[in-house]
This record gives C-alpha cells, structure tokens and sequence, in this order.
C-alpha cells in the first residue's frame, strides 16, 4: 500500500530525515514512535506531498507520490489530524461529505450517491445519532469519530494520523483507537503517530521508531517493540510485563 525508500529532508542546514525507508502493507496497523523532535510530523508532511524538498521515494499502491495531482491523491489516502477546529458550524453530515468533494467538479454538490455514502461511513463508525448535530458542538471524541467518518467517505485506502488521540480522555482514545484497529480487518491500511508506546502495543501490527531523525527499529510490534528500545528512545528505564489481559508498559523508577 505504501512504500518510503530512502526518504531524507531537511529545513535548511538542519537535516530531519535521514535515510528513512519502511512499508505498509492492505489491512496494517503502523505506529510511529520517537520523542518530541525526531521528525514524525515532517515524515507525515512528506507523505501527504505538503514538503516537496525531499530525497528518495514515497510510492502508495505503486504511485510516485511526486507524480499524483492533489485530487488524485485524495482517492488514495486520507489524512485525519489531532486538531481539527472550524469557524463554520457545518453538521455533521456536511463534514462528512466534504471527503467527498475529491469527485466533484469546481461548482457541483454532492449528489445522491454521495450522500449515501456518508451516512453510510457515520454508520460504520456507530454515530448516525449525530447527523444533524453541528460539528463544533461535539465533544472533542465525538468531532474525532466525525473526521473518521469523512476520511471513510472519502474511500481512500490508506489512513494517516498524527498523534489522533492526543487530546482525549482515556474512554475516547480506547474508542478512537479500536475503532480505527477494527478497520484495519477491513482492508485500511492506517499508519499512526503515538506518543503513548502503549497504543503501539496493544494495537499496532508494526511499528517504526525514529531516533534523531533516523530509523531506531522497523518491523512487527511483537518483534521490535522491547524495553531496551525504549530506553533508548526515551532515555526511561521501562519494562513490558505480560499479563493475562495482554502486554502492558511502564516505567520504573531507578
């Protein structure tokens, strides 16, 4: 689904990125971990074609990002952000419906099909109550359900996020989080940046750690997610214990 080989970026003098490559295949869950500053957030910036400055490679099912108009992006990958605040009170139904507008012409509105299909994704995500509600009067888990619902709407394959469920309450990122792990069984590809080392394990197939803007580790989340890794990524001492309701993370107090 995507494929970075050799992506390197830098801002002036100050390189980012170092020699990044990794993989997403249909239906993976990829978390990226690292510290403040470690380039997440440019990497994601690369891959939506918003920095063009950039070496190497960036391919979503076979594409050459460079080579894709904006529109033809929007039918491949969707991107939702941590923060999505509007000066528009649309509904909830027109917000979903902009994932849409990819398909329409300067001056169209959506038809019929369009429609169905949004309300379709505000099904799939379990908030078709919410139709008629406006956006901005939504609890921040609920306006992140929405921007799901769009991204949906949008029929792309590939789901982006940058640090999705920063701001929410422990009971909403658990939602945001299963909900997103659920569609993934439906053949989305989603690929997540994370502060929290416990979403990654206890939701992600895959995860990519980057350390000073290089790649720590890539590769299966029962692999390569261990305490040394992330000792040496957050300079904690830290440990996963199993347990019988999985694998939990914690730090320990030297």
């Amino acid at each position: 689904m995507m494929r970075v080989e050799d992506l390197c970026f830098s801002y002036g003098n100050r390189q980012v990125l170092r020699d990044v490559s990794f993989s997403a295949e249909k239906g993976d869950f990829l978390a990226v971990l690292g510290p403040n500053g470690v380039g997440k957030s440019t990497l994601f910036r690369c891959v939506l074609g918003i920095l063009k400055g950039y070496s190497g490679s960036i391919r979503v099912s076979g594409q050459d990002i460079r080579d894709l108009s904006r529109r033809e992006m929007a039918g491949l990958m969707s991107y939702i952000p941590q923060n999505h605040g509007t000066a528009f009170a649309y509904s909830v139904l027109d917000t979903v419906l902009m994932g849409t507008t990819h398909e329409l012409g300067t001056f169209s509105s959506p038809k019929a099909e369009q429609v169905k299909r949004a309300r379709e994704a505000l099904a799939q995500v379990g908030i078709v109550e919410l139709e008629d509600r406006k956006f901005t009067e939504l609890s921040g888990g609920e306006q992140q359900m929405v921007m799901i619902a769009r991204a949906l709407s949008q029929q792309a394959g590939l789901l982006l996020m940058d640090e999705p469920t920063a701001s929410l309450d422990y009971g909403n990122r658990e939602k945001v989080l299963t909900l997103l792990r659920d569609l993934t069984g439906h053949g989305y590809t989603v690929i997540l940046s994370t502060h929290d080392p416990q979403h990654a394990l206890s939701y992600s197939d895959k995860v990519l750690a980057l350390k000073e803007g290089k790649i720590e580790a890539f590769g299966k989340t029962s692999e390569v997610l261990t305490s040394d890794l992330l000792n040496k990524l957050y300079g904690i001492h830290a440990v996963i214990i199993d347990t019988p309701y999985g694998k939990v993370v914690t730090s320990v107090r030297a």
